[in-house]
């Protein structure tokens, strides 16, 4: 036991002196500290682009829709001054018009030319060509001003008041979202989703980074012969225990920092803000109990142990860098995997994909956390999948223990597949 403890101190000591360590830990915390306060400080100081609105509006509705559209955007679509410029055709002139408009665009004169036609004042589409289409905010903006416009010239042929119509065409109601749970209410829907993700792709970036860092300890230890010292007097089983051990709690050491560090400037958040005069944006953390932290930190250590072995078990392969770099691909996919769909478990966090997702032992360990997050899961599905995540570390680990105490020793040509299965059925 106290060579075991050797080993785990001295990949934990190593790692934790090592420069790149302590800027990964200042790194979370600042990133973690721009989330907070740049978005704050961005709005409140933000008067949107000056010429966002300098665009062409070629009207061939008969209507006036583009003045209508023009007062509209007045100030700019982001908020600065409209300089919308309009040019009222016939249906038949819309196409000289944008030719002539596509020149002042490639002569970065406007920024681009809006066209209004029959079909705009039928309520099915309008056009917009320019350089500034990737201004995801400036186009939601344009498009719900051609919107309101048409709504209000058709209820004016209605009969209804302009005034009136353009009260009711104003409105901007704003749905909030509450979670409830058994417990009660459990705070926005709209920031467990972004907490959900935010845990998903911590779990997935650290297991990641130090799941290579097993990969190239072991390599390093082939590579400096230091193996062949260690293993005279200590197993290589549970020298790789030993090396899981000491590099997972350097992972777990960096995520308690980060949370810690983050938890912190959520208190001091406001105080800042207000300081510097933004505006006080509400930022509410989720609601997560001490049980539901324990099993996320579970599925942590957990799913650390099976892709640590999977990653040890390349390195006790491998001879350099570059096979390094071959041979962990298909065990980098199988992690990936869990990342790709995590669109589809935050949408439908209870479908079957998701639910099928959260009992595999290679995608629970980032499927499950997400949607325990994100909605309810019943404790049947959390202990299948902690079951699942248990059985298939031990068993990686065990593979990998296996391969890992032939593999250290060999060098020279990389093993065939089939050698590797001979390694572990190996007594």
């Amino acid at each position: 036991m106290g060579k075991l403890m050797a080993v785990i101190r001295r990949e934990y000591v190593e790692r934790v002196r090592s420069r790149w360590f302590l800027i990964a830990t200042l790194f979370g915390p600042l990133f973690f500290g721009l989330l907070m306060f740049l978005p704050a400080l961005i709005a409140s100081r933000d008067k949107g682009a000056a010429d966002a609105a300098n665009i062409v509006i070629i009207d061939a509705t008969g209507a006036g829709l583009g003045d209508r559209v023009a007062s509209r955007i007045s100030g700019g679509i982001s908020g600065g001054t409209s300089t919308a410029k309009i040019a009222v055709v016939a249906q038949s002139g819309i196409a000289a018009a944008e030719s002539l408009a596509t020149k002042d665009v490639i002569a970065e004169r406007v920024k681009g030319y809006l066209v209004l036609d029959e079909s705009t004042l039928a309520g099915q589409r309008a056009r917009y060509a320019g350089s500034n289409t990737t201004a995801l905010f400036d186009m939601q903006k344009l498009e719900r001003a051609v919107q309101h416009e048409v709504m209000t010239i058709r209820m004016e042929k209605s009969g209804i008041d302009p005034d009136v119509g353009r009260q009711i065409t104003d409105l901007n109601i704003n749905v909030t979202t509450e979670r409830l749970t058994k417990q009660g209410r459990g705070g926005s829907g709209q920031i467990n989703f972004f907490f959900g993700l935010a845990v998903a792709m911590l779990l997935y970036m650290t297991i990641f980074i130090y799941g290579l860092n097993v990969l190239r300890g072991v390599l390093e230890e082939k590579q400096t012969r230091v193996a062949e010292v260690v293993i005279s007097s200590l197993p290589a089983t549970r020298l790789l225990a030993g090396k899981v051990i000491g590099v997972g709690s350097v992972g777990l050491t960096q995520l308690v920092l980060w949370l810690s560090m983050g938890v912190l400037m959520y208190k001091v958040r406001e105080p800042i803000l207000a300081k510097f005069g933004a505006a006080q944006m509400p930022l509410n953390m989720p609601d997560i109990s001490m049980g539901t932290g324990a099993v996320l930190l579970a599925f942590f250590v957990l799913g650390f142990m099976f892709y640590a072995g999977l990653f040890a078990a390349v390195g006790a392969t491998v001879n350099s860098e570059q096979e390094a770099q071959q041979a962990q691909m298909p065990v980098v996919l199988l992690l990936v995997t869990s990342v790709m769909f995590v669109q589809n478990v935050l949408l439908q966090p209870d479908g079957k994909l998701s639910r099928i997702l959260s009992m595999l032992p290679f995608s629970a360990p980032i499927v499950m956390p997400l949607r325990m997050t994100v909605a309810p899961v019943p404790p049947l599905d959390i202990t299948i999948a902690l079951l699942s995540v248990a059985l298939g570390a031990c068993a990686t680990v065990w593979i990998a223990g296996r391969i890992y105490r032939v593999g250290l020793l060999m060098y020279g040509k990389r093993p065939s597949i089939r050698e590797v299965f001979k390694w572990v059925g190996q007594k």
